[in-house]
């Protein structure tokens, strides 16, 4: 079946000597897996190995045999050109984590308009915006509605965060129970949007704190979570 769809870039692997396996989120079918035959070295060709950056957001033609086989892109053009994200370097360790860390978390080959038009509308804001300090943690909140996890805030004003429960409490009942400064920081995140995400100010190793903490919630409620490899990167540039 062929699909006109939009996407968006979580991975390019070499395979081969000239080939690339890609793994996008598309609008039409959730997640699929291309096989880009002589990509690296064709010149002539449709397809361009610079279309395939992490979190570029295309539109493509492609061949669903939906088989569970990797598929085929016959076409393929960039419906946004990023200004920042594939060259300022801070916004270049936060697109290799924020890749690694979706096509860790989403693998349902099914469409999810709404995630899809989460992720386009976040990228878009991350490209234009200056000040990013704190949307990685902003972005792996939302997403984790998408995703089916978001916490339980109906009782935010209680002390204690329950990392495996996903709810505020008032007493420590087990060893997943968190409390302090980090929470208080945690809950702040629930009261803001993306156009007033910079009023948060955090310092370094509060921000690093409530990373660790999203990624500990991440790894009990994301089947299969594999720690990312691209943190100790987003550690050194960014916090």
């Amino acid at each position: 079946m062929v699909v006109a769809t939009k996407a968006i870039v979580f991975s390019a692997i070499k395979y081969s000597e000239a080939d690339l396996i890609v793994s996008c989120f598309t609008e039409a079918s959730g997640i699929k897996s291309y096989l880009l035959r002589n990509i690296l070295k064709s010149k002539k060709g449709k397809l361009k190995a610079s279309f395939f950056q992490p979190l570029t957001q295309l539109e493509i033609v492609a061949d669903h045999k939906n088989k569970g086989k990797l598929e085929y892109i016959r076409e393929a053009k960039v419906y946004y050109h990023y200004q920042t994200l594939h060259t300022d370097v801070i916004k270049t360790g936060l697109v290799m984590f924020l890749a690694e860390m979706l096509k860790n978390c989403i693998r349902e080959e099914e469409a999810n308009e709404d995630l899809f038009v989460f992720l386009e509308q976040s990228f878009l804001w991350l490209d234009k915006n200056d000040e990013v300090a704190n949307f990685h943690i902003f972005f792996l909140l939302q997403l984790s509605m998408y995703l089916g996890f978001f916490p339980d805030a109906t009782e935010i004003q209680k002390n204690y965060f329950n990392i495996v429960e996903g709810n505020f409490q008032a007493t420590n009942t087990s060893n997943y129970c968190i409390e302090g400064e980090e929470i208080e920081n945690f809950k702040r995140f629930f009261e803001t949007k993306l156009e007033t995400l910079q009023e948060i100010k955090l310092t370094k190793t509060q921000r690093k704190n409530l990373l660790e903490l999203m990624l500990s919630y991440y790894s009990f409620h994301v089947q299969g979570y594999q720690k990312p490899k691209s943190l100790a990167v987003l550690n050194q540039l960014f916090l």
